[in-house]
């Protein structure tokens, strides 16, 4: 089927962790399907490199920072009136080491922007907008699966779908829902390869699909099409979601 973006045309899309990966893939789409488009990261230099490709707007932010985060909600607020669409994105991989060795400063960070990062931008976000409005966290399969040498990235995870499951109870009047990309070609996938550890870091690169794949899932998610998984999470490992997506052979 052919993706229909074009009820995206005008919406306020705040994007987080999009300065690279799949963040800085969804604000090219968001943008190509004419949304307006504030996009959230630390990194200043590289977010401004995605400002100038794309017209984004750049809020240089700190998820782990939820006065900073509320400021960003309101400045999309103040440039473009609303908010209608936030893209909960950013997330780290590091600590990649056993539970008996990993270092609890660097677990403690993980967990900061994983789990809490998520909370900050439901948590300014919701109040924000208005019937309607579209939440989206980004998910993964290690929420639902113990690996090795996972056990920040997984506890977040698992954390994350069930902030995600708690926030879409509470705001049925809000399209809250979660993506769960799988193996994506981006920096976390050669910090995962290059740890050596579990399966997943012995895949071989061209197994991972592109960034502008859930990139293009995202968008389709905000549009009505999806109504049907509101409150669930939608997985690109799935071959049926895929399709209908046009995405792959």
């Amino acid at each position: 089927m052919s993706v229909d973006l074009s009820s995206l045309r005008g919406k306020a899309v705040l994007i987080t962790g999009a300065s690279r990966g799949i963040g800085a893939a969804a604000v090219h789409a968001f943008v190509q399907a004419g949304a307006q488009v504030g996009m959230i990261a630390r990194d200043s230099a590289a977010l401004e490199g995605v400002a100038k490709d794309t017209g984004a707007l750049p809020l240089v932010c700190d998820m782990t920072d939820f006065a900073a985060v509320a400021d960003a909600v309101a400045q999309m607020q103040d440039r473009f009136g609303k908010l209608d669409v936030l893209v909960n994105n950013a997330g780290v991989i590091d600590p990649i080491a056993p539970l008996s060795q990993a270092d609890p400063a660097e677990f403690g960070r993980l967990i900061d922007i994983n789990l809490k990062g998520v909370f900050h931008g439901l948590r300014a976000a919701m109040p924000a907008m208005g019937p309607g409005g579209t939440i989206i966290t980004i998910g993964s399969g290690a929420a639902h699966n113990p690996l090795d040498g996972w056990g920040a990235y997984c506890s977040s995870k698992a954390g994350a779908w069930m902030l995600t499951r708690v926030a879409a109870k509470e705001a049925p009047h809000l399209r809250i829902m979660s993506l769960s990309p799988g193996t994506v070609a981006t920096d976390m996938q050669r910090t995962i390869r290059a740890s050596g550890i579990n399966p997943v870091s012995q895949l071989d690169w061209d197994v991972h699909i592109p960034p502008e794949w859930p990139a293009l899932a995202l968008a389709w998610m905000c549009t009505p099409d999806a109504d049907d998984w509101v409150g669930q999470e939608i997985s690109l490992r799935d071959e049926g979601m895929r399709k209908r997506l046009g995405l792959g052979a």
